[in-house]
């Protein structure tokens, strides 16, 4: 059962699949709905809806042809990179087309001298790490999927990660787009020029617009030199007040972490059974795990150093450091399989909230608070420098899930989020698990805005119904 109303469903009539085989091509097109499964879901939970046909164009020119005859005709166009997304926005949730872009897939160009990469929306981020890594340079961006999300679904929902800590999200490192428009018509919003004001800044609006206004095909992205040193400093604390306490003081500090995770106890514990690893510490309530970075090995040392030391001053049980690669994926292994690992607790809800960092605490109690009064269980886990939490609500014990409480638990915490302060959408998009909930952090006016800017831009409505607006 979806937990939003759906949009009508639109199915294809055979001469609309004919038209649409003709302009890419008898191998572009999928019909058959065995072969349609993968493209009727995301990581969302556990919904699924199949796509009338999969378009799987290699070109700019061929997305355009399409998305054009879509618009003609009124056909719903669901844009998907590598349908990662945990916020249903890879989803046709109105059948139609779901445009696949995993064709798409090349690096265009590594500019080491202007440090652009430019890339078309398929290629893989961990690819595109390692291309640029080799070269000696670093595209920030990592989101804990990087190894099968595309930069495509990134762009389109403003990813973050755990390196976001120091390096902001993903719209920080876009100078430019290359987008196919709902009437069919290519805009380039941008290119290698580190500076440009021209106009409005459509960059940081197509970023993050989650499929809902144009088709992104391009985009150059700005790289920087590959920090030549990195660390990593684990700290187990024995209460989740005492972990806050050393984020909060770590930054007073004047420290800056190149990531600063936090890790609640029964994350640990079902990630670490699941990789059948030991952890230090155990009973640990919290976890925190630092990376920092820099340019030579007395600057990384004498921040690891210093936040040794505020760690232990905090209350932390032991610090571990690790200034090896081999050791440092040990203390991040645990962290990076909780994604998968909480979907063994049965069926569940993540919710991906953003608060300011002295309200991380009062977020974490809370949401412990409002699954235990519905009878739920709750994990926490995330990015503590930037007050970002994902939170997995599930049934402890499994079985079968009611439907309307699982909603009531959700939108009390949403609630609370806000009175914090806080966001119900921090890194993974608004989609439509999160689109019912919008009005709590935006206000009525922001809203319009967004709904006037889609119809603007979007007037018949086929780019991905059904994701961020109500209406």
């Amino acid at each position: 059962m979806f937990p939003v109303p759906l949009p009508e469903r639109r199915d294809l009539t055979p001469e609309e699949v004919a038209a649409i085989t003709r302009i890419l091509g008898d191998d572009s097109v999928v019909v058959a709905k065995d072969d349609l499964q993968p493209y009727a879901h995301d990581w969302t939970e556990d919904f699924v809806l199949y796509p009338a046909l999969a378009a799987r164009p290699r070109s700019t020119a061929e997305v355009a042809r399409l998305v054009a005859y879509c618009n003609e005709r009124r056909i719903p166009v669901t844009p998907q990179g590598g349908r990662t997304c945990l916020t249903g926005g890879a989803i046709p949730l109105a059948g139609g087309v779901a445009l696949s872009l995993e064709r798409m897939n090349r690096i265009l160009e590594i500019d080491a001298s202007n440090l652009v990469a430019i890339v078309e929306p398929g290629v893989i981020t961990q690819t595109l790490h390692e291309a640029v890594e080799e070269l000696g340079l670093y595209y920030p961006p990592d989101p804990a999927s990087r190894g099968s999300c595309t930069l495509g679904g990134n762009l389109a929902e403003n990813a973050g990660g755990p390196h976001s800590a120091k390096y902001g999200v993903t719209g920080k490192w876009v100078l430019g787009l290359e987008a196919v428009m709902a009437d069919g018509s290519v805009m380039t919003t941008g290119g290698k020029t580190r500076k440009d004001v021209a106009g409005y800044d459509l960059t940081a609006l197509l970023v993050g617009s989650e499929g809902t206004l144009a088709v992104i095909t391009k985009a150059w992205l700005r790289l920087i030199p590959k920090p030549k040193v990195s660390a990593t400093l684990l700290a187990p604390f024995p209460t989740l007040e005492s972990a806050a306490r050393c984020v909060a003081e770590i930054h007073r500090q004047g420290l800056v972490p190149s990531a600063c995770e936090f890790v609640d106890k029964p994350c640990v514990d079902v990630s670490s059974k699941r990789k059948g690893v030991a952890v230090p510490f155990p009973d640990a309530e919290a976890r925190l795990l630092f990376d920092f970075d820099g340019a030579e090995d007395a600057e990384v040392e004498r921040d690891l150093v210093r936040a040794g030391e505020i760690a232990t001053a905090c209350g932390a049980l032991e610090v571990l450091l690790a200034t090896d690669e081999a050791r440092r994926r040990v203390l991040w292994d645990v962290r990076r399989g909780i994604g998968e690992a909480v979907r063994d607790l049965g069926p569940s809800a993540e919710l991906d909230l953003g608060v300011p960092r002295t309200e991380f605490v009062p977020l974490v109690s809370a949401l412990r608070r409002i699954a235990g009064e519905w009878g739920f269980g709750a994990v926490a886990f995330g990015h503590a420098a930037d007050g970002n939490l994902h939170v997995h609500l599930y049934r402890e014990g499994g079985g079968s899930v009611d439907a309307g409480r699982f909603a009531e638990a959700i939108a009390a915490i949403y609630a609370e989020t806000a009175r914090l302060g806080g966001t119900v959408a921090a890194e993974h998009g608004v989609g439509f698990t999160s689109r019912e909930h919008l009005h709590l952090c935006r206000p009525p006016a922001y809203r319009a805005a967004l709904l006037a800017i889609k119809r603007a831009l979007d007037p018949n409505g086929i780019l991905n119904p059904g994701k961020v607006l109500t209406s």
